[in-house]
This record gives C-alpha cells, sequence and structure tokens, in this order.
C-alpha cells in the first residue's frame, strides 16, 4: 500500500486534554493531524483532574494558549489554598499556601513561588480546561476534527496504518490512512489493547465515592480564608473537597476505608455532610457521580511498529500530585517531536523507539511515587484520633498534631518541585551520555542539574526571555562562551536536514548547574548533550540525537 495515499500524517484517537495536547504540538510543527473523539463538539467532560503543572504550563506557553488558561477557572482572586480541617465548617487544622491566579507570577511567599520556571502551576478544573484546548486546537491549519466518530480498528502496513472509522449518528464506516495512530482514549483503550498491550501492577489501591455538587450556600457558612482543596478529617468521615467554579459548585470525594469495597457501602448524603460539617437541613444538588478507583497500573509496552498510546491509555494511578492528566501531556509532548522528526524526514526510524524508552521507565517511577504517597494517606485517615474535635486541652493538641504531620506529608503533593522539574531520561538511545549520574530527585525536592538527560535549569535572558521561549523546534545548542566556534556543529545539522538553533547566553544569570560551555537541548527542554567543545565528529554527534 503506498504512503503517498494517506490522509493525515496522525491520526489521534481521543479528544481530551492529552489528545488534544499532542494534536497541537504536531500541528506547531507543520505535521498534518485528525482527531476522532465519540463525545459531540464542547459536550462537557467529566470533573476530573484540577490542576495543570508548571511543566505542562510550560509547553501551553508555547503552544500559546496558557494566557487564555491562566484567565479561566476559580475567580482570580479566589486562594488556591490547600486547608485541613475537622470537616469543610469545622476547625482548621493546618493550610499550605499557594497564590490566587492573579498573584501567581508575582508571589514570593509559599512552598512553590520559589520555582524556576516561567509558568507556575494553575488550579483549573477539567470542565474549564478542555474545552479552551478544543476550541484552541480546532481552529488550528492542519487539524481535522471528527466528533462522533469511533474508531473500530486498524491494520497496520510497512508505511501504512489504516483505521476503521464509526459516525456514530449515521452510523456510516470510513477508511482513513495515517503515517501513525496514537490511542488517547483512556484507561478502557482500544489501541492499547488491539497493540496487546497489557496493564500491569496493583488493580486496586482506593476506591472513591466522588459528587459534583451544587450549593450556593457553602461558601457562605465556611469559616476563615476560602480555599482551592479542603481536607476533612474526622473520625466520622474522611474527605476532600475541591471548589470548582469558586462560587455554588464543589467536588466531593469520599475516601471508602479498606473494608468499604464497593461504591454503595456507605451511604453518600450522609458522608457528604460528615464531609461539609453540614447538618440534614442543608440543602445541595447532585450534579454528576464520578466515583473512581484509585489503581497504580503501567502497561508492558507503549507502541507497536507505526501505533502508540499515551496517557491513560498507558497509565493509571492515584491522581496525588495532579499527575494523572499532566503525565499523559508529558506523554504526548516527547511523542509529538519524535513523530514530526520522522515526517519532517530528519529523524532515522530509530528515534521512535526513544519514546517507550524514556516515558515508561519515569511513568513506573511518578506511579510509585503516587502509590506510595496515596498508602500513606490511607493510613493517615485510619490514625484520626477520636479527639480531634473536642474542644478542651487534649482535643487542641490532637488537632495541633495532626495539622503538623498533615502539612509534612501533602506539602509535597501539592508542591510537588520534584515530579515536576525533577524527572530525567536515562539510558534513552537518542541522549549522549557523558558518564555523570543524574542527581536523584523526589516527589517534592529535586537539584538543578545538566547531566544529559535532565531538564535544562531555566533561566532568564539578557533580554528578559525565559529560555525556553529561545528554545527552536528540534534541538537548540546554548552557548555559554561566544569564542567557542561551533560552525562545525551547525555545519553538520545542514547536512543532516536537523534543525539547530544557537543561542548565546552572554549577559544572562545563568544558574551554577551550567557547567560547560556548550549544550544541546531538546525543545522538550531536557538537555541530549554538553561540552566545552565540538566533538571531533559533529556528525556522529548528531546521528545519535536524530536516532541514526
Amino acid at each position: 500500500m503506498s504512503s503517498r495515499a494517506l490522509d493525515t500524517d496522525v491520526l489521534v484517537v481521543g479528544a481530551g486534554p492529552v489528545g488534544l495536547t499532542l494534536a497541537m504540538d504536531l500541528a506547531a510543527r507543520g505535521v498534518q493531524v485528525a482527531i476522532a473523539e465519540i463525545r459531540r463538539y464542547a459536550e462537557p467532560p467529566n470533573v476530573k483532574c484540577n490542576h495543570v503543572a508548571a511543566r505542562t504550563m510550560e509547553r501551553f506557553r508555547r503552544l500559546g494558549v496558557a494566557h487564555k488558561l491562566r484567565d479561566a477557572g476559580l475567580p482570580a482572586d479566589y486562594p488556591n489554598d490547600v486547608v485541613f480541617r475537622t470537616s469543610l465548617c469545622g476547625i482548621e487544622l493546618t493550610r499550605i499556601p499557594i497564590p490566587c491566579r492573579a498573584e501567581r507570577y508575582t508571589a514570593r511567599e509559599g512552598p512553590d513561588t520559589w520555582w524556576p520556571t516561567p509558568e507556575p502551576p494553575h488550579r483549573i478544573n477539567q470542565l474549564f480546561l478542555e474545552p479552551i484546548l478544543l476550541e484552541h486546537t480546532a481552529k488550528l491549519p492542519g487539524v481535522t476534527l471528527w466528533n462522533r466518530t469511533q474508531v473500530t480498528g486498524f491494520t497496520q502496513h510497512e508505511h501504512v496504518v489504516e483505521a476503521t472509522l464509526l459516525d456514530l449518528d449515521t452510523r456510516q464506516e470510513r477508511r482513513v490512512r495515517c503515517r501513525y495512530l496514537v490511542g488517547c482514549d483512556g484507561g478502557s483503550s482500544m489501541v492499547r489493547k488491539a497493540i496487546g498491550a497489557k496493564l500491569e501492577g496493583t488493580p486496586v489501591i482506593q476506591r472513591v465515592q466522588s459528587t459534583h455538587i451544587r450549593a450556593p450556600g457553602l461558601r457562605a457558612l465556611l469559616p476563615g480564608k476560602p480555599a482551592w482543596s479542603y481536607y476533612a478529617v474526622n473520625p466520622r468521615r474522611c474527605g476532600t473537597v475541591f471548589a470548582i467554579d469558586g462560587h455554588e459548585t464543589w467536588l466531593v470525594h469520599n475516601h471508602l476505608n479498606p473494608d468499604e469495597p464497593e461504591f454503595d457501602s456507605v451511604d453518600r448524603d450522609w458522608a457528604i455532610r460528615q464531609i461539609l460539617g453540614v447538618g440534614a437541613d442543608f440543602a445541595y444538588e447532585v450534579i454528576t457521580k464520578e466515583d473512581w478507583v484509585g489503581r497504580r497500573l503501567v502497561a508492558d509496552r507503549f507502541r507497536d511498529r507505526n501505533v502508540f498510546i499515551a496517557g491513560d491509555a498507558a497509565h493509571l494511578w492515584v491522581p496525588y500530585a495532579g499527575y494523572g492528566m499532566n503525565a499523559g501531556i508529558a506523554d504526548a509532548l516527547n511523542l509529538s517531536w519524535l513523530l514530526a522528526a520522522r515526517v519532517q524526514g530528519w529523524g532515522a526510524e530509530a528515534i521512535l523507539t526513544a519514546y517507550e524508552a524514556e516515558r515508561q521507565p519515569i511513568t513506573m517511577q511518578v506511579s510509585n511515587f503516587a502509590m506510595d504517597h496515596a498508602a500513606k494517606m490511607i493510613r493517615a485517615r485510619r490514625a484520626v484520633p477520636a479527639n480531634v474535635e473536642a474542644q478542651d486541652a487534649d482535643g487542641e493538641r490532637a488537632r495541633e498534631e495532626l495539622g503538623r504531620e498533615a502539612y509534612a506529608l501533602n506539602v509535597q503533593q501539592f508542591c510537588c518541585a520534584g515530579l515536576n522539574f525533577g524527572y530525567y531520561y536515562e539510558g534513552s538511545p537518542i541522549i549522549a551520555s557523558d558518564g555523570e549520574a543524574p542527581p536523584p530527585y523526589t516527589m517534592g525536592d529535586f537539584t538543578p542539574s545538566t547531566v544529559p538527560g535532565c531538564r535544562a535549569p531555566h533561566f532568564w535572558l539578557a533580554d528578559g526571555r525565559s529560555l525556553y521561549d529561545a528554545f527552536g523546534q528540534g534541538y537548540t545548542l546554548l552557548r555559554l562562551d561566544e569564542g567557542v566556534d561551533v560552525a562545525p556543529l551547525l555545519a553538520a545539522a545542514r547536512e543532516r536536514r536537523m534543525p539547530l538553533s544557537v543561542v548565546d547566553v552572554a549577559g544572562a544569570q545563568v544558574p551554577a548547574a551550567y557547567r560547560h560551555k556548550l549544550l544541546i537541548c531538546r525543545d522538550d527542554q531536557h538537555v541530549a548533550w554538553r561540552g566545552d567543545a565540538i566533538p571531533a565528529d559533529p556528525l556522529a554527534l548528531l546521528d545519535r540525537l536524530r536516532g541514526a
């Protein structure tokens, strides 16, 4: 079958945040993309993710959508704090301060305001996030969106994937030929099953009875400063509540105990009232029920020839640290530039092996961070002191101790610098290692490093731009010493038709982690090579980086 008969370069299955980000990034590189989505256009998504990580916002900045997202969600002056109380309307135990979006770029107090990034994280529910991504993506040249369309199967040929699409309204079938197909089709992924990949890990860690409610009278009952997230901690019920619109809609998570194996093991209304701290006369409306099971499952492979999986199709875990959707978007951004390298012709076939080699180990690491944190939270919920609400000295001491423990455990979840900036790609076939080991990281902490495979530490250029704003597509050569002759390296890049731009950083306050005169960075911000002079054989280096 001839690849000249292609309908599109890449077919993306699923128009959730992961699929939309993949399509946006591919389109920005001039790659033709089609998206098949079973929902109607602008059909509201589930009330799921509540957090866009800094690394995700950095890429949305480059894609031109960060400012739209930053202007949406909670009111501009609504605090993004995380609060622990005996109930929503009860006694406050501790508070993790996180700036409101109006102060997100200027705030200097709090555990996540020091981060070395041009784009801090953003608290926004998927209800507001996804429509913005959808509208932006649908308008891009080179993107075709098919709603109410299901990909029912596909066949791989040597250079072409032929997919069968079903129009869910007319029941008409059509065939689409593409060079690559990517399944961003969720936890029950058809694409994952079709390539024979299997989810492995822990199938049940936590069941959560989750309810999206409308309660116009709730905010007026809350004592003190409002918050984005509330943890209710009392002997009757422990749960989490997220402010969705900052006015009247809320998402209530009732964390079921190990001896409560079914979603209906606990009366939903009773649990909601115990978590909120309201009586039987308080009125609220159930908008939707969003019950879910926390798991730790990772696919045994992310690829079969020209078909790939990303996001929930490739991994599922307890959504602590906000890293379910954000890890999926990281998959998409890792895969996008690799696919573009092949479509544009400068990347060799082997460059695609880097996707699974890089993303699967990181997915395993992050999922274990999330699972370990979930286990600690489950133990903490089972150890709530019986007198935590007592209005006496013993009750006060119990609340103080519980508050200290809750802060220490959860500040690393909600202000997870390590998961944002610390992870690295080790053993990648397209990264030129120099033998130095990357520094270890935790959920909350990391050490900035230029070891190949690590994220290039951020700094501001002398002209006021972010370092990442200066990155070109493909590869960027950072030159810290303008006296180093890089002409042979640039000539080699032209010979290989490989995109390589040069950024001189003279005059910038460069972090101490930059110990070499030259660095080659990928446009996903990871260091690919470093040295004090160009290598004797620049073609060999570039062939390594482009998968040849």
